[in-house]
């Protein structure tokens, strides 16, 4: 624990907030959040909303104000740390006049959000963002494909298409609009090719089984929590790490990562991707028995098997630390878990039709709402949006009653970055329609 009295009595305070009864926010914090005062009329419908999409203002947030317009849709009822990468360093980034005094600023960010190409899912309760800053996905694109291929060779020549179409770039600038380099964009791109790569090839799409799915994803694991062994055998192991593309990508996008991250900010990743790994396990399990899980279990399994390794490193891709302690709180972790299960069901939703044309049954929450709740496969996907909108709901009330508890600048900015990634997340799923069209219910 930190000994500084300053920090020690900011975590205090936000323990002992956190877990009392909750209370209606501080004027002084709506003014810092550009809430409306609860004694006057508002037009905004969801106050939290308000909250969380608006951002807060002062010490570490200047890049945050998004400009992110809430989108209103119909009801869904109508229709040791690891060693430096030996390859040579990354071209340096081009210059650009807001980044040359630092971290990226709000004149830079504050542009209106604009209709975005794909539709949306009819009844989805989510928020426009601005298009992401074409020279930076440009610049992203580049230098994550050159890693793919020339570092660690992430993908046959005959995968190029299905990388290209994956649009990794345009993902994470729009989730990290508040990146202060293109530097700090490449440590969630590179984890996220590596996150699909293991997916890809131990479970899904190129070659991968529930059959012996343990295996291969504890040893792919210590590409990135270190086996310490005797001196006989960690040859071996330091060897294994170069067997396979997702090996190889997990150890190299863990090492960049460590470039930048604290060791709280790494064990806290490393602990995240564990979850990402039981989900996995769970998940084919009941594959290789060919099990259908009652809707509750279902859900349960995606709160493992989910996006949260993706928002939750938002402090180190934004170049500051959300501290352990805060982190930890009870409240947070809710927050954090209900903001990972709504990206996951806005995954299992536009994902649907893919799903479905791939060989076998693929379980995702409509699949698993008809066949336990005997209920159409149009009813099925209306009632995956209502569970959808629940948990968006959720987790923006559960961020601002955590903002208005504990107004830390670290957690206000975790929070708006979090609040952004999800955002974010739904823009790339709406608008990648090489991979993503939606089913033919309205």
């Amino acid at each position: 624990m930190c000994c500084c009295p300053t920090r020690w009595a900011s975590w205090r305070t936000c323990r002992s907030a956190a877990g009392a009864t909750r209370a209606a926010p501080s004027p002084h914090l709506m003014k810092e959040l550009r809430m409306p005062d609860p004694g006057l009329p508002t037009l905004h419908p969801n106050p939290a909303l308000e909250r969380i999409l608006r951002g807060p203002s002062g010490l570490g947030t200047a890049g945050l104000h998004l400009g992110a317009v809430p989108v209103e849709t119909a009801s869904p009822a109508e229709p040791a740390a690891l060693p430096e990468p030996a390859e040579p360093a990354e071209p340096a980034e081009p210059t650009k006049p807001a980044e040359a005094a630092g971290p990226v600023g709000p004149a830079e960010l504050a542009v209106p959000a604009v209709q975005a190409e794909g539709t949306p899912i009819p009844g989805l309760y989510h928020h426009a963002v601005p298009e992401p800053d074409p020279a930076r996905v440009a610049e992203v694109s580049r230098r994550i494909k050159a890693w793919a291929v020339d570092e660690v060779q992430a993908f046959p020549p005959e995968w190029e298409d299905q990388f290209d179409g994956f649009s990794v770039g345009r993902y994470m600038v729009a989730c990290h609009p508040d990146a202060p380099s293109v530097d700090h964009l490449m440590i969630a791109t590179r984890l996220m090719v590596a996150e699909n790569a293991v997916d890809d090839c131990y479970c899904e799409d190129h070659g991968g089984s529930p059959v012996g799915l343990g295996s291969r994803l504890l040893l792919a694991h210590t590409a990135l929590d270190d086996l310490h062994t005797t001196e006989e055998y960690e040859p071996a192991w330091r060897e294994s790490l170069k067997a396979d593309a997702p090996r190889r990508a997990y150890r190299s996008a863990m090492a960049y990562f460590l470039q930048h991250a604290s060791p709280s900010q790494a064990d806290r990743f490393r602990h995240d991707m564990a979850r990402l790994h039981l989900g996995y396990l769970a998940e084919a399990a009941w594959s290789e028995t060919d099990h259908v899980p009652e809707v509750w279990e279902y859900l349960a399994m995606r709160q493992f098997n989910n996006f949260r390794p993706c928002p939750t490193i938002t402090d180190t891709v934004g170049g500051y630390e959300l501290p352990a302690d805060l982190h930890a709180l009870a409240a947070m972790q809710r927050v954090i878990a209900l903001a990972g299960n709504a990206t996951t069901v806005v995954n299992d939703l536009y994902s649907y039709t893919k799903e479905l044309d791939s060989p076998g049954r693929h379980l995702n929450l409509p699949v698993v709402i008809a066949e336990r709740e005997g209920v159409s496969d149009r009813d099925a996907y209306l009632k995956g949006v209502e569970v959808h909108n629940d948990l968006m709901h959720a987790f923006e009330a559960e961020a601002a009653a955590l903002a208005a508890a504990c107004p830390v600048p670290s957690v206000l900015r975790f929070l708006r970055g979090v609040a952004v990634w999800v955002d974010g997340n739904h823009y790339w799923h709406q608008t990648n329609t090489y991979r993503y069209s939606l089913p033919d219910f309205w």
